[in-house]
């Protein structure tokens, strides 16, 4: 007997082990944000950096080691059959075998694709959930394998979430789209789940005073991007066909099925700490994403490595992607920026300008065209002298001379207009239909008839005269036929591309927070029922009166990971700040912006350390030295600017003590001379002056106190050198303020601390000798530091 028991439980452990690993890929959208991109073609089959999302999807799943995936597609079914057959995973040995499922017309949701899965009995064990739209490169075949430890205890553990911890402010996290999870810390298990929309806004969610009292402990997380990935039990899809009114994944199933008092089923979240995970769920994701790629966020799945297109591109400095067959024709005065992808067959004209684009195969950019942040698919024509931004391009298009394409337009396949054409900001063009393809649309098809119908009272003279364009409405509907929930007109305003929301009313917030400060006053036992989502995180919910600030939020967390790759990677300066100046031209900011983020990166670069002056210092000046130069490199030179704004971030940093030192190194760098120092420190700002009383108002005062100091020594050295004449035999002496280490002629105590100037100050690559410490030598000093500087950079340059 014991023989046959130890037999079946190998048995079963080998099993387990063959246990084939099962996926559903949900392909349709279920919504109307890419229109009219997608009234030809499904949003799964739109390129992204020049491959189909749904391929992007299925190497996200080749690297779990999924083995079978079932792709359910109600819309142009017949499309993605095709793209399925052309692609790599229908060859043998591909390791991944893929049935496309065609399901009925009426699949109107995520809900009845689901009811559909369940019907025909697709799914035979534990499986994963995606949409068609997923870009990730996170192990999933680790959170299989955690979800199915958790199942052998736990049966009712029906499913396991991914998400990731990311800010708010987040580029790829989506602003029209959000949740609040409530987990339990020890466990992981999602208690409560809530959905927030941009518009109109939430302040607060409703938390059941059930799981306080039965956990102890929660973490309330509003800092938690949603992948969108599950793994599912096999029972899942029979609880959607037990409920109909389950349609949305997360809104109605997950809150659904935490608040049902009779299903008692458990779901759970698996934070990754690592791997990038996002879908394409609109426009703005679409742009956000796109970035991720080109920036190698989603490494190893980057264009020049491991392309779901099977193209092959060149990676450059700069993340400039170029096809590498030879057939890309760049002419000699073209202008290339960073975060640029160009297709094979390609040809870019004389002092065209791309910057942060992307270009599809056999395309044609004109002359003297500058196109920015925009995506262009294959077979496009881009006449002489036009200007794109913000926008994206569908295949097949033709815009002649002379044409402007303003932020946020999607022109769909075909479409011609020009020349000359003037587009508003936000206009959605496409062609007229043909009778054969009224059938195939990615939902009814009633909307885009009443489009094509109402073309008679629109003016098209503005598109130019030779267009063919049907042109889509871009005002907003009537309050009564506009849709319910998150696909209402000014929630979608936060999900497309280039619209920052920033004339979206908020004007009763203040009045509906005090109004919840008395109620919570007035009735102390509802006290965890309510939780103010300002609360949830340590930045607040986003809300359209701080769309501006998230902006430009936005656009300085760009510029601080573009600086850290830089100190990484160990880039040049002047490759640093072509990029800060494209993206400073891309997101339109003002020149001061850049230069804050700057200053705060560099002086964030430089280590604490305590108890070691010496060592202290030479930080301070090897990252000085490396780097300082950036803050004038970026444009608009104003050293008093610059003191300013380092004086404003010391004060609100725990470097504050290093300011003197700091400023001392700027000194010695000629990054800011005598003059600007004593300009500075006759502002009024910088004494604090007209501040409220606090720590930051004193650390200013105690920046300005460090000045006069300065100032003093520089007076001393003045009445030194006019009363020592003699001294001027040799090439004159740049006064070193305090906090600067002394040269080797003017001090003998700091021959050891010279002598170590020859480690590197940066891991990313190797410094000159002169680059390890500055010093308050001669001119003659100082010219052979910039001089070896620059060899280091051209060194590299070569390389």
């Amino acid at each position: 007997m014991t023989s046959k028991s130890a037999s079946a439980g190998k048995e079963k452990l080998i099993d387990e082990e063959e246990e084939v690993l099962q996926a559903v890929i949900l392909a349709d959208s279920f919504n109307k944000r890419f229109r009219p991109l997608t009234t030809r073609k499904p949003r799964c089959l739109l390129p992204i950096c020049n491959a189909p999302l749904l391929d992007w999807t299925f190497e996200s799943l080749a690297l779990a080691g999924v083995q079978e995936v079932f792709v359910i597609c109600r819309s142009h079914a017949e499309l993605v059959k095709d793209a399925i057959k052309e692609s790599k995973w229908s060859k043998p040995g591909s390791g991944m075998k893929i049935v496309p499922i065609m399901t009925a017309k009426e699949t109107f949701s995520p809900g009845d694709a689901l009811r559909d899965v369940y019907t025909r009995g697709l799914v035979t064990t534990d499986f994963v959930l995606v949409m068609g739209d997923l870009v990730s490169n996170i192990r999933i075949d680790e959170v299989v394998r955690v979800h199915k430890e958790r199942r052998r205890t736990n049966k009712d553990a029906i499913m396991t979430m991914v998400v990731k911890e990311t800010g708010v402010k987040h580029r790829t996290r989506p602003r029209g789209e959000s949740s609040v999870f409530v987990l339990d810390p020890e466990t992981s298990e999602c208690l409560h789940y809530e959905h927030v929309q941009g518009y109109p806004k939430k302040k607060s969610v409703n938390i059941p005073r059930e799981i306080f009292e039965a956990h102890p402990e929660v973490d309330i997380r509003y800092d938690l991007l949603d992948c969108s990935i599950d793994i599912c039990s096999v029972e899942v899809p029979s609880l959607f066909q037990d409920n109909f009114d389950y349609l949305d994944i997360r809104r109605d199933f997950v809150h659904g099925i935490l608040t049902s008092d009779l299903l008692m089923k458990n779901i759970y979240c698996y934070i990754a700490e690592e791997g990038y995970a996002a879908r394409v769920q609109d426009t703005r994701s679409y742009d956000a994403i796109s970035k991720d790629i080109l920036q190698r966020w989603t490494f190893p799945l980057v264009p020049d490595d491991n392309h779901p297109g099977r193209h092959i591109y060149e990676h450059t400095r700069g993340n400039r992607y170029i096809a590498k067959d030879n057939t890309v024709v760049l002419a000699r005065t073209c202008n290339i920026g960073t975060n640029t992808l160009i297709g094979s067959s390609t040809k870019v004209s004389e002092n065209a300008t791309l910057i942060a684009s992307v270009i599809g195969q056999n395309c044609t950019i004109g002359a003297g065209t500058t196109i920015t942040n925009s995506y262009i698919f294959e077979d496009t024509v881009i006449g002489a002298n036009c200007t794109i931004e913000q926008s994206i391009i569908g295949s097949g298009v033709q815009i002649k001379d002379g044409s402007h394409v303003q932020k946020g337009s999607l022109i769909a396949d075909g479409v011609v207009i020009g020349p000359n054409a003037r587009l508003e900001p936000f206009e959605r063009l496409s062609t007229k239909r043909e009778e054969t393809e009224t059938e195939d649309d990615d939902d009814d098809d009633s909307d885009v008839e009443e489009v094509e119908s109402n073309q008679d009272s629109i003016d098209k003279s503005s598109l130019g005269p030779d267009t063919n364009a049907i042109v889509w409405p871009r005002d907003p509907p009537d309050e009564e036929d506009d849709e319910e929930g998150p696909e209402n007109y000014k929630n979608q305003r936060f999900m497309r591309l280039g619209d920052n929301a920033s004339d979206l009313d908020v004007s009763d917030e203040d009045e509906d927070s005090s109004s919840e400060e008395e109620s919570s006053t007035e009735d102390e036992d509802d006290y965890h029922e309510l939780a103010s989502l300002s609360e949830l995180s340590d930045a607040s919910i986003h809300v359209p009166a701080l769309s501006g600030l998230m902006a430009d939020a936005e656009f300085r967390t760009e510029v601080t990971q573009s600086l850290e790759r830089a100190f990484t990677e160990g880039h040049s300066v002047d490759n640093a700040a072509v990029e800060l100046k494209t993206l400073r031209m891309a997101s339109n900011v003002p020149l001061k912006r850049v230069k804050e983020a700057v200053v705060s990166a560099i002086v964030e670069k430089i280590p604490l350390i305590e108890g070691d002056p010496t060592a202290q210092r030479k930080e301070i000046y090897g990252v000085i030295s490396r780097w300082g130069e950036l803050i004038n490199k970026i444009g608009g030179v104003d050293p008093v600017e610059t003191v300013s704004i380092l004086q404003a971030h010391c004060a609100t940093s725990p470097r504050m003590p290093l300011f003197g030192q700091i400023l001392a190194a700027l000194y010695q760098e000629d990054i800011v001379e005598e003059d600007d120092i004593r300009a500075w420190h006759a502002l009024p700002d910088s004494k604090g002056e007209n501040r409220k009383e606090g720590i930051e108002t004193d650390n200013f005062q105690k920046c300005w106190m460090i000045g006069s100091h300065m100032i003093q020594q520089f007076d001393a050295q003045e009445s030194d050198t006019d009363s020592d004449e003699s001294s001027e035999e040799e090439q004159p002496r740049r006064p070193a303020p305090q906090g600067a280490p002394q040269s080797k002629e003017s001090s003998d105590d700091d021959e050891d601390d010279s002598s170590d100037s020859t480690e590197g100050v940066d891991g990313g690559e190797s410094e000159s000798p002169s680059e390890g410490i500055s010093t308050s030598g001669t001119s003659s000093t100082r010219q052979s530091t910039n001089t070896s500087e620059d060899e280091d950079e051209s060194e590299e340059t070569d390389e």
